[in-house]
């Protein structure tokens, strides 16, 4: 099997459409809460392309409401802005990405996990008193390298689904046995030519190594909620192998068996609301 170089996925990246100016925007003032309404659905309308793909969304029986939403104002109305700015992401990711290209690989899966990282962040960061949008979006981030090797190596990347199917292996140890890469290191290269924080970067990068010096602690949020959501197990594939929270993030949040037990309840719980709203 090709090894793939970080050069060789650099190049790659170029490739991908650049995220629209309003979705930067979202994603570098994600924790400022003085969001005027009127002048973000403004921006927004004026990408048709993206504007199609949000309502689309935002008309999903994931995002099921009693109304047909018909504009980006009426969106935020209905959903609230946190969620409309969510699916803005989502949106703009999922029209980077073709879908149904690697067998095996499900992007419906993909997008759950994601959603379970995402909303177990938000409770660790709501216990520490830190940004709950900023903790959200990095869990929903974190595995956007896998996109981009599912787009780029479909073919190399059933290989790294049959191995870890064999070896009962995390999808990191796979990558690392097959391709001599990661999603995490990809990720970060991602995160490096679409100009993300580099809060963000760091987090994707280090969600599976967060004891790293430098990453800093939203990498070690992401991390723990990595791991507490893949116990969640809310995909629908087989998940063959739990991450292993290191000690050192695990203390460091100051969690323990009772707290642990308090998180996956809650995460259960808003995750299965997510599931009445959104068919995730």
């Amino acid at each position: 099997m090709n090894r793939i170089a970080i050069h060789q996925i650099v190049e790659e990246v170029k490739d991908l459409p650049t995220l629209p100016a309003v979705v930067m925007e979202i994603l570098n003032n994600i924790d400022k809460e003085d969001v005027d309404t009127h002048e973000l659905a403004d921006k927004v309308t004026r990408d048709i392309a993206l504007t199609a793909k949000t309502l689309r969304l935002a008309n999903s029986a994931y995002y099921a409401t009693q109304f047909k939403v018909t504009t980006i104002q009426q969106a935020i109305a209905l959903l609230g802005l946190t969620t409309v700015k969510q699916i803005i992401v989502t949106a703009a990711l999922t029209g980077c990405f073709p879908e149904n290209n690697c067998q095996g690989f499900s992007h419906k899966d993909f997008w759950r996990h994601s959603n379970a990282v995402a909303i177990v962040a938000k409770i660790l960061a709501r216990r520490l008193n830190l940004s709950l949008d900023v903790a959200f979006t990095a869990g929903l981030l974190h595995d956007i390298g896998t996109l981009v090797l599912v787009t780029y190596h479909s073919a190399e990347y059933e290989h790294v689904i049959a191995w870890q199917t064999e070896h009962q292996c995390t999808q990191f140890d796979a990558e690392r046995e097959i391709l001599g890469i990661d999603h995490a290191a990809v990720g970060e290269e991602l995160a490096i030519y679409w100009n993300f924080s580099d809060q963000m970067k760091n987090a994707i990068a280090g969600h599976h190594q967060p004891d790293k010096p430098g990453l800093g602690f939203l990498a070690t949020i992401v991390h723990v909620a990595n791991g507490i959501a893949h116990v969640l197990n809310v995909t629908e594939s087989a998940d063959h192998t739990t991450p292993e929270i290191t000690a050192l993030s695990w203390h460091s949040l100051g969690l323990d068996q009772e707290v642990l037990d308090q998180v996956l309840q809650e995460a259960g719980d808003e995750f299965n609301k997510l599931k009445q709203q959104i068919d995730v």
